[in-house]
């Protein structure tokens, strides 16, 4: 039986009469096939790399395993479509915590048209893609069973300054966050989440120390989901935390050539996580506009 993801914060979603991605219970993710060069780009980059013994297993564990494509009845009631099929993210979680990141501060690719191009380098300089080299994509922080999930308008955290992009990463990892909105948030969790030899840093630099190296591919307009369980985490228990790279519509060939644009939104990233684990009690006064961020 397929199903709406029930925790996607980003991209194309599925429901009133919309396209999008669908999962069922044995734990793979339909993402539909986008009908133009994206969708074959992508089918590309997952067809060459989940065959390329060139790509180690401790980088190959960030990326989502590709199990091919099925026609499936889309989303939308137009019928069969083509869909990526691949792993379910989510599965096996119960309550996760997860922000998708969009990153690299060029979300386009040099062969793109003028017009997507164009339309790409507005949001680019709308947002803290230009001067953070990452944008937040989408969020949701779990509380408890009384309070759910804290899910903001996905607009109101692409153009965040750098200081409150840093108060949402410190309040994914606090044990304040749905209890009152006003508080600074206590970081409970970000040593355990964050830190550690397994922790999302940790993770993050072992990204980095192969983008530092690869010239295969340019990963443009892609996104690290970053992972846990909050509930695992106030029981005392391994949360879990896990870092994956999704979306490869974009992706182009590296011909040699370093992905500088992804590398250094990925050292950005590296040094927010590092600054929160640093000083998590660094107490600023922040004041914001966006939907339920302050």
């Amino acid at each position: 039986m397929l199903k709406i993801p029930p925790h996607q914060v980003a991209g194309h979603q599925a429901g009133n009469g919309k396209l999008g991605p669908l999962v069922d219970e044995s734990g793979r993710f339909y993402k539909p096939l986008q009908g133009d060069e994206r969708g074959s780009n992508e089918l590309k980059f997952y067809t060459s790399f989940s065959s390329d013994s060139r790509i180690p297993e401790h980088i190959s564990k960030f990326f989502p395993t590709f199990y091919g494509t099925q026609l499936i009845e889309a989303s939308d009631g137009s019928g069969l479509k083509p869909h990526l099929v691949l792993e379910d993210l989510s599965i096996g979680r119960v309550n996760p915590s997860i922000v998708d990141i969009k990153m690299g501060s060029r979300t386009w690719a040099p062969e793109a048209s003028e017009e997507y191009i164009q339309k790409c380098l507005k949001k680019d300089r709308e947002t803290s893609s230009l001067p953070l080299g990452f944008r937040l994509s989408g969020i949701q922080i779990y509380g408890n069973k009384e309070s759910g999930y804290w899910k903001p308008e996905r607009t109101s955290m692409q153009n965040l300054p750098a200081e409150e992009v840093k108060l949402i990463l410190k309040k994914f990892v606090s044990s304040n966050t749905l209890t009152g909105m006003d508080l600074q948030p206590d970081c409970a969790f970000a040593a355990t989440v964050y830190g550690g030899s397994t922790g999302i840093l940790s993770q993050l630099l072992e990204m980095k120390a192969w983008f530092e190296d690869q010239t295969m591919y340019h990963f443009y307009s892609c996104s690290i989901l970053i992972m846990f369980e909050k509930g695992l985490a106030l029981e005392g228990q391994n949360p879990g935390g896990q870092i994956k790279l999704i979306d490869f519509a974009h992706v182009i060939e590296g011909r040699g050539a370093i992905d500088h644009n992804f590398l250094g939104g990925l050292c950005s990233l590296i040094k927010f996580i590092s600054e929160i684990l640093t000083a998590p009690n660094e107490h600023k006064s922040l004041v914001s506009s966006v939907n339920g961020v302050n």
